[in-house]
């Protein structure tokens, strides 16, 4: 899944995430799964939490293959395909972590098939400058969110996470392409930045939807179990992701 952090001019993102703060890990972020997973709640919202993400990698993978489809170049295509593949190999890491602490992989991503492909179907690109931006708004929207989630996960479940964030060279690659598109045609920014926008609101009621239907997942997050996040904290971190938005929006050379 595409992460905001190596994209060119995306600017300094490391407040952006709570994921990246250098402060001591305590509570459950101290622990490792063997420790953690002993509270049943918290094992729940973890297979949670994996079961989406795979979905999203398996998400992120088809919508890159067809993607390629509109590909200008043959060129292009290639490095879409090869992301496609990293994102597939993030995939695999989740769905063979999820088969190891004894959950059954279709059955935890099941849950988050339908809000994902209903955001996949509502914000189908017409062009290829459309499937670079969704990419890069819409993964790294994701990415901030699960950043910061791993900040409050034991250090096993917290090392894989970030592990699956690793860049894919999107972001790089949707930068130059969107802002060469944008100088060589001025007009095609207005157009990519109400695009951009409507990716933002659609991406986030997708996020609330998904934590809302699921307890574990829920309760975790707005601090039901130790460490978890408070209802102030909930709303700090949303904040952080639309801040990250902005600076991601200036990269591409696009009013937020």
């Amino acid at each position: 899944m595409e992460t905001p952090d190596n994209a060119r001019a995306a600017g300094t993102e490391a407040d952006a995430t709570a994921g990246e703060e250098t402060v001591e890990p305590t509570g459950i972020a101290a622990q490792d799964w063997a420790t953690a997973s002993a509270e049943p709640q918290y094992r729940a919202a973890v297979v949670d939490l994996l079961g989406a993400l795979a979905y999203g990698e398996l998400a992120a993978f088809e919508r890159l293959a067809d993607d390629a489809k509109l590909a200008p170049s043959l060129a292009d295509k290639a490095e879409l395909a090869k992301m496609a593949s990293a994102e597939f190999h993030h995939f695999e890491r989740l769905r063979d972590r999820l088969a190891e602490v004894d959950a059954e992989p279709t059955a935890a991503m099941e849950p988050f098939a339908k809000a994902l492909d209903d955001f996949h179907h509502q914000t189908a690109p017409s062009d290829w400058l459309e499937g670079l931006v969704k990419a890069y708004v819409g993964d790294s929207i994701a990415s901030d969110f699960y950043r910061e989630v791993a900040a409050r996960l034991d250090s096993d479940t917290r090392g894989l996470v970030l592990a699956v964030l690793d860049d894919t060279g999107h972001g790089n690659f949707a930068v130059e392409k969107v802002r060469a598109a944008i100088e060589a045609d001025p007009r095609v920014g207005g157009r990519l930045a109400l695009w951009a926008r409507r990716l933002m609101g659609e991406a986030l009621s997708q996020a609330q939807r998904v934590v809302a239907e699921r307890d574990a997942l829920s309760t975790m997050l707005v601090g039901g179990m130790a460490d978890g996040f408070d209802l102030a904290a909930v709303g700090e971190m949303f904040t952080r992701i639309t801040k990250a938005h902005t600076k991601r929006m200036a990269a591409l050379g696009l009013a937020a």
